[in-house]
């Protein structure tokens, strides 16, 4: 009796839960108001690498991809003049860590993302080189079942995470010979 009744729970609980999906690509891109950036970078950055990322088990939880992540930060870049095809600069990204919880009603995820940003014309210089750490709460509200909470939380952090690395480019000061961050 008490095995049937563990049992039920269990179906009761992946019913309500259903199967964990990975973050999608176009809920983690940043549709907000184009910034204003150094010429050097307009139409001039490539995305050339993303890794650290995870395939989502259905049967575990939801996670971030390579691909889901490369294609929201090339549409960002897109959406903010940057992006080309084959540009001077070139980004990538590396997803660090993807801080998750387990259990909650409230599903703070937190993104940490490596992104070094090098200059082809002047020999590979680095001209960025920042991790950016970036949480997300997606709550009860949201969604009931904590697989599409967790889900939202991770697409959540990715946009915000892609969000702060627009506001850094925003800042950067690309003269001939001279690279700074600006303050």
């Amino acid at each position: 009796m008490r095995s049937a009744r563990v049992l039920a729970i269990l179906a009761a609980i992946l019913y309500l839960s259903g199967c964990a999906s990975g973050a999608k690509m176009g809920n983690m891109v940043y549709e907000g108001p184009v910034k204003a950036y150094d010429t050097a970078l307009e139409s001039n950055v490539d995305v050339t690498n993303v890794s650290g990322g995870k395939e989502t088990n259905p049967a575990w939880t939801s996670e971030i991809d390579n691909d889901a992540f490369a294609g929201a930060l090339q549409q960002s870049l897109r959406k903010q003049g940057l992006l080309s095809g084959n540009g001077r600069f070139q980004l990538e990204a590396l997803l660090l860590e993807v801080d998750q919880p387990m259990f909650g009603l409230d599903f703070e995820v937190t993104t940490h993302v490596k992104y070094i940003l090098t200059d082809r014309e002047n020999n590979g210089t680095v001209v960025m080189n920042e991790t950016i750490v970036a949480p997300y709460t997606a709550t009860i509200g949201d969604a009931f079942a904590a697989i599409k909470r967790l889900r939202l939380a991770n697409e959540g952090s990715g946009k915000a995470n892609i969000q702060s690395l627009l506001e850094k480019l925003s800042k950067l000061q690309i003269q001939p010979g001279d690279i700074s961050l600006g303050q």
